[in-house]
């Protein structure tokens, strides 16, 4: 009797245990599919020459320290209080078509091949637009590439973008390979074609994977490259001085009349007009955060706004960028993307451009390829440092135009060293965290320079530097 309980009990467990079995196979079914649609969307938007510091929510937090406290720029704002901003964020190399080629490729430009502004992207590039598309996203590039005058978009299945610079007002545009004439101002343009592309593409079963690159602020001279809405705003405001305004570039010469250094864009005029494309590319980036709310997908949809390199603004004298001052390296860097990552979170954590492309596969599920340089900051942007985050990188600008030397240097969390080829005298060493303004030389106090050149030195054998040959050396 005892026997056939047991038997009978066991034969019930088993039936219970198939039948768990069973609904576990059923439930799982969905989380199965369920991780399929789940891969996140993304948008990138990429302003050109946007500085870091010329956001509403970095000038009320710099409070008196803040060079355009009226300035004011609510949709970055907005991206800022729902996602991450991360402070220190960084280009390895300042100047437009090697911030973009790094930011795409997410390795070093001594090995990625652009470390100008002429040559064209690579066709066969291995970058995050190809790897997402092979893994069955939908790519799209809208407006600016510049990478030469190269026609094609390397990796992405649809485009509507101009020719190297194109023109701020009713500029040509190139549709999957047919130029199309356009009417308006171009970062209006642009995100008019994102905008439609997205709700073509709403309810289709695949992912996406979308550019959205600004002109402005680049080459905002001239209230003829504003749109008429813009042309006045701001008149009467004044920016404010900072301490290095007055303080050359240690490559810069007197004027053999009068003895005065170059001020670069000091103009407030210039400060003026800078601003106002950043409001314009801000009012287009606020139509981009509707739209993902009409459409019912910004939850799903990561969402990075930044820039291809930092600005100076009469800061050591210079105007542009093309430099290792912090003024040309920091880059504005706003994320959000509701699943995952919290609201209103600051990071200041080092982050750099080549970090964008293996984040992007990280937050798709697919492995970062092993060459890349660059290292996913999902964690940092979900709340959780990693032990082993780094602590310094390497940075360098080729001689391009201007009168800056080529120059490789190293940044640490509170410090930097620069060298300038074949220009020992020039080289530059800050102590960032009692001299954020980098306006006292260290360059020759041994005791600080040391492990600052040792720091170098293993950065530059890690990523196997070495001057590219089309990099111009200026010799002593």
């Amino acid at each position: 009797m005892v026997f056939r309980l047991a038997d009978s009990l066991r034969t019930a467990w088993c039936r219970l245990a198939a039948i768990g079995r069973l609904l576990s196979a059923v439930t799982t079914l969905p989380l199965i599919a369920h991780a399929e649609v789940a891969r996140p969307n993304f948008i990138f938007v990429i302003a050109d020459d946007h500085r870091w510091d010329a956001m509403g929510v970095v000038q009320r937090e710099q409070g008196d320290k803040a060079r355009f406290p009226w300035f004011e720029s609510p949709a970055m704002d907005r991206l800022a209080a729902e996602g991450v901003r991360f402070r220190q964020a960084f280009v390895v190399h300042s100047i437009c078509s090697p911030g973009r080629a790094a930011f795409l490729t997410g390795l070093y430009n001594h090995v990625n091949g652009i470390t100008n502004n002429h040559t064209p992207f690579p066709e066969d590039s291995v970058t995050h637009a190809t790897l997402l598309r092979d893994a069955g996203y939908r790519t799209a590039y809208f407006g600016k590439w510049h990478m030469g005058n190269q026609k094609g978009r390397p990796g992405f299945q649809h485009s509507a973008s101009f020719i190297n610079q194109g023109i701020y007002q009713d500029c040509p545009f190139q549709i999957n390979g047919e130029m199309v004439q356009t009417k308006g101002w171009v970062d209006d343009v642009s995100t008019d074609f994102a905008i439609e592309w997205l709700k073509q593409n709403r309810d289709a079963a695949k992912p996406f994977s979308m550019v959205l690159g600004f002109k402005s602020p680049h080459n905002r001279r001239g209230g003829a490259n504003l749109p008429e809405r813009l042309r006045e705003l701001y008149a009467g405001e004044t920016s404010r001085p900072v301490p290095n305004l007055k303080v050359p570039a240690i490559y810069h010469k007197p004027d053999p009349e009068t003895g005065e250094y170059p001020r670069g864009l000091a103009d407030n005029a210039v400060h003026l007009d800078y601003l106002r494309h950043i409001k314009g590319i801000d009012e287009n980036l606020g139509r981009l955060l509707d739209t993902l709310d009409e459409l019912k997908i910004a939850d799903d949809t990561v969402v990075v706004y930044t820039s291809d390199n930092g600005y100076f603004l009469g800061e050591h004298g210079c105007g542009d960028k093309r430099a290792l001052y912090e003024e040309s390296l920091l880059i504005p860097f706003l994320v959000r993307y509701p699943r995952e990552f919290p609201k209103g979170l600051v990071v200041d954590e080092m982050v750099l451009n080549i970090d964008l492309a293996p984040t992007w596969l990280d937050l798709a599920g697919l492995p970062a390829r092993p060459e890349m340089h660059g290292v996913s900051w999902k964690p940092l942007a979900a709340g959780n440092k990693p032990a082993d985050w780094r602590q310094s990188f390497l940075a360098y600008y080729y001689k391009d135009l201007g009168d800056t030397p080529t120059c490789v240097g190293v940044r640490t969390t509170t410090a930097k060293l620069v060298h300038y080829h074949g220009k020992p005298e020039f080289t530059e060493a800050f102590d960032l965290a009692k001299d954020p303004y980098e306006t006292r030389n260290l360059a020759k106090d041994a005791a600080f320079t040391k492990p600052l050149r040792a720091e170098l030195n293993r950065l530059a054998a890690e990523y196997e530097y070495q001057l590219p040959p089309e990099a111009v050396v200026t010799g002593p």
